[in-house]
């Protein structure tokens, strides 16, 4: 008879048997340590030794992973499809693989992200806007919590080599300093080694660079450009897999900051495009269509939609301005076959090394539609973004001033097309980037190619999919499981489908019933063929928009298409089936219930109310020369709140050099000194410059230096009166016609001593990074 001891031991293992089972099968993450194979007895003599051997947990075969994710680049633009830019390794990748003329982001930049490294749609891991824009509901806190693993932790878990390359743009903006917290940057999503930036964007000639958690800074060389950076540390991270792990396959997300603005790359680029673009938009957007039916890119029966009656026409274009609308697009085309180009480096790569065979690479042309935050065109990105006031006459004049038209896409300026162009870069659809009522905003051509499995195929696979398929189908066709918990998380439940039936058949049944959009109050629902949406409040391609306040989701008018017989949106039926309105309605608002989306239009809070945005929460700081690369989003709002810096220093005769810089060349405040002289500058996104310098040199010596910004009235942009004194005398006084509403930049710094990244003022740019060459001993600030 088996005594109650032994009953109990007998239970334990068996629960001990069942847990060790459900972790093996991979629904925990990561696996139980491999146990040791050794036998250990209170001798050496009574002790077998025996190495463990760790299981391999993949299938034979498992595939490599490549995913490679332009940036802000739509449907129409790759000539791959019609469009206008020269895409030759997508074009490579096409003929060779399959591609999908039915595949959607979100319509704008982390949002995708989230959804494609998790699978699941963008609220639900807390992504509903862009990293700076966060705010405090649940679906827009900029945080992809841990309950929703990336595919990067999951792969990672099974023996993949991981690596993230290029922009991140999931790290709240507010934890991005030295100091971390490292826990939502891509090393701490599962991403083994990254290179790139955390930031919306950045300069592409000097960009805010971060290897895995540390600074770092780009060389100074006329040559350099982050692009060709990224393939290059690219293919070094490939060769050193191969050498020192090369029985284990590899993921790598390859994300470049193109062709986001600012749109930066060499004249030789761009010329290809000379005088392309010369009859302008409305012309290009009919010749991009055509050329897409002629390739059977989309159906012979889609229309092509008209052009918003908000959105300039070419023919309104002044000629005076055609050169300079002309060259912001030669820019950008040139910027997009530069982009293409780099990721044919890294495929040339697999190819040489015979590991293209058994690579899967996702190529998805755009996180979202074309961009039309350039507005009216633009030398300087964020001007439309804090909604200042301008006109292109004036950015001419001042293009001018910096060399002419050659200036655009060097590091001077933060140049973006009009807006009209990125809508031909829609084409056949109505709008743009920001808009997930239409896709312009939301359909993204895919390319998918796999030697090994997936046989080459002309016709484009029309199955409605979305960027969070792309997990779920990497896990089927690698053989896994998506985990129930990981590192100690249950797991929400997986949004996306399995997109693999549809490899090896074009004509797989289409397995994605329901699928909502959200961006900005802009919403949408698909089901099995129809679509509804509304347009929603902001107005992409118009500058200040008043009356967001007043705006109310549930008044909000409503479309109808039905999408099997309408590819392109182009008849909206609403009013011949108000019923159907409805329903399509109702299923929105329990989507948007479930994925965290309440409440709608949540995107457009710090339109409204900017005092809300991300910011420090110090009001008192003390720096030194050793402080450098704090991002703006966490560094003293020197720009537009009142603010006196007082700084304790020693300098030589004639000393020169960066006391505090915050911003680039795009827009920001810079105090240095030149040759003895103090000197400040207010730089307004570039079409405006304050200056205030003092008559007479600083003497040799210990000095103290005070710096009093007073705005003229407590709103956003108010004007503001500028003083500079040294050990108590004003020397020198300034006054900024506008400060800067928002933020100057995404991804420039607050730097003492130096002036890192792109430079505030144009008058040292030839001596950048213009170190201090005297010894500042603290800098101290106050916020009033």
């Amino acid at each position: 008879m088996m005594s109650i001891f032994a009953f109990v031991v007998m239970l334990s293992g068996l629960a001990s048997g069942a847990s060790a089972a459900t972790k093996e099968d991979g629904s925990v993450l990561p696996f139980p340590p491999t146990p040791s194979a050794s036998t250990a007895g209170p001798t050496l003599q009574e002790s077998v030794h025996k190495r463990r051997v760790e299981p391999d947990r993949l299938p034979d075969g498992a595939p490599n992973v490549l995913i490679v994710l332009i940036d802000d680049a739509g449907f129409g633009v790759p000539d791959t499809f019609g469009g206008f830019a020269h895409t030759p390794t997508l074009s490579k990748l096409c003929d060779e693989g399959i591609s999908y003329n039915r595949f959607h982001t979100t319509s704008i930049c982390s949002p995708t992200r989230a959804a494609l490294l998790t699978g699941r749609n963008h609220q639900r891991v807390g992504s509903g806007t862009i990293a700076e824009r966060a705010v405090d509901w649940d679906g827009y806190t900029g945080v992809i919590p841990k309950t929703s693993a990336t595919v990067a932790e999951v792969l990672k878990s099974y023996g993949y080599k991981t690596a993230a390359f290029g922009k991140w743009h999931n790290t709240p903006a507010d934890q991005t300093t030295a100091m971390g917290p490292f826990t939502y940057w891509p090393t701490g999503y599962g991403f083994e080694y990254f290179y790139g930036f955390l930031a919306g964007e950045t300069s592409q000639w000097e960009p805010r660079l971060v290897e895995n958690t540390i600074a770092i800074e780009p060389p100074h060389d006329e040559k350099y450009h982050l692009t060709e950076d990224m393939a290059e540390k690219g293919i070094k991270w490939l060769k050193q897999h191969r050498a020192f792990s090369p029985d284990k396959p590899f993921l790598m997300y390859w994300a470049p900051g193109g062709v986001h603005g600012p749109h930066h790359v060499s004249a030789q680029w761009a010329d290809k495009y000379r005088g392309k673009f010369d009859r302008g938009w409305d012309t290009l957007r009919e010749e991009i269509f055509t050329r897409q039916k002629q390739l059977g890119w989309i159906p012979a029966s889609a229309e092509l939609t008209p052009r918003d009656p908000t959105m300039t026409a070419w023919a309104d274009i002044p000629e005076s301005e055609h050169a300079f609308q002309t060259r912001l697009m030669e820019l950008y085309a040139g910027f997009c076959e530069h982009t293409d180009a780099q990721v044919g480096k890294l495929v040339d790569y697999l190819d040489q090394t015979g590991q293209r065979e058994n690579t899967i690479i996702l190529y998805i042309w755009g996180d979202n539609g074309s961009s039309a935050e350039g507005q009216n065109g633009s030398i300087s990105e964020l001007l439309a973004q804090n909604q200042i006031p301008n006109t292109v006459a004036q950015q001419i004049k001042t293009l001018d001033g910096l060399g002419g038209l050659q200036a655009l896409g060097g590091a001077l300026t933060d140049n973006i097309y009009h807006a009209s162009w990125a809508w031909a870069g829609s084409t056949p659809f109505r709008s743009t980037k920001l808009v997930a009522a239409h896709f312009g905003g939301t359909r993204n051509p895919l390319v998918v190619s796999w030697p090994r499995k997936i046989k080459a195929g002309k016709r484009p696979r029309s199955q409605f999919y979305h960027v969070n398929d792309i997990v779920p189908t990497l896990y089927e066709v690698i053989g896994i499981k998506a985990p129930k918990k990981v590192n100690g998380f249950p797991q929400d439940p997986i949004d996306g489908v399995s997109m693999a039936a549809s490899f090896a058949d074009a004509h797989a049944p289409e397995n994605k019933h329901i699928q909502y959009f959200d961006n900005n109050g802009s919403d949408g629902i698909y089901q099995d063929g129809w679509y509804a949406c509304t347009f929603g409040p902001l107005i992409p391609w118009l500058n200040a928009q008043p009356g967001l306040d007043k705006w109310d989701s549930s008044q909000a008018v409503w479309e109808l298409y039905d999408l099997t017989n309408d590819f392109s949106q182009m008849h909206d039926l609403a009013k011949e089936q108000p019923q159907k309105v409805e329903e399509m309605k109702k299923l929105f608002l329990a989507q948007a219930e479930e994925n965290k989306v309440f409440p709608i239009g949540a995107g457009i809070w710090l339109r409204i109310h900017p005092e809300d945005r991300i910011k420090s929460p110090y009001t008192r700081w003390t720096f030194d020369d050793t402080t450098t690369r704090m991002p703006e989003f966490t560094a003293p709002a020197l720009g537009n709140r009142n603010n006196t810096v007082t700084i304790d220093l020693e300098c030589g005769a004639g000393a020169s050099g960066v006391l505090y810089a915050m911003g680039g060349a795009g827009g920001g405040l810079t105090c240095y000194m030149d040759q003895g002289h103090l000197v400040f500058e207010y730089n307004l996104m570039i079409i405006d410059r304050s200056i205030a310098k003092s008559v007479e040199k600083i003497a040799p010596g210990h000095h103290t230096i005070v710096v009093e910004t007073t705005l003229k009235a407590p709103k956003p942009g108010a004007p503001a009166d500028i003083v500079l004194s040294v050990d108590g005398k004003v020397v020198a006084r300034t006054t900024a016609k506008m400060t800067v509403p928002a933020a100057f930049t995404a991804s420039e710094s607050f730097d003492v001593g130096v002036d890192l990244g792109s430079t505030v003022s144009r008058d040292y740019f030839e001596r950048s990074p213009f170190k201090f060459d005297g010894k500042i001993r603290k800098v101290d600030v106050s916020l009033k």
